[in-house]
């Protein structure tokens, strides 16, 4: 799993040849933790076609807010630079799987 920062967005997410699949997290989020692991998961299994990534929303406010990101965790799956799905909140890997499924 990347760890995204205001210098890597760019060229990891926006510029990347496979879906990149990001979860703005904070710290604070107790969410976020729970879905860390099945993140984590997501990234060993589907490593091959898809690029999953963190980014600290707290350390990078300016990056959350320009994808309209309000609540955590939010994760945006881009492809080509363009977000085509979001999923707000924590949810089991079968039905995170299931909301991406149709672009990985």
């Amino acid at each position: 799993m990347i760890t995204l920062t205001a210098e890597n967005f760019a060229e990891q997410v926006l510029r990347s040849d496979k879906p990149v699949l990001v979860d703005f997290w904070a710290d604070w989020c107790p969410p976020c933790r729970m879905i860390a692991p099945i993140l984590e998961e997501i990234a060993e299994e589907y490593g091959d076609r898809l690029t999953v990534a963190k980014l600290n929303a707290d350390d990078h406010p300016e990056i959350a807010q320009r994808y309209g990101v309000m609540a955590f965790p939010t994760l945006n799956l881009y492809r080509n630079g363009e977000v085509v799905q979001q999923v707000r909140g924590a949810r089991p890997k079968r039905l995170l799987l299931a909301e991406f499924a149709a672009h990985i």
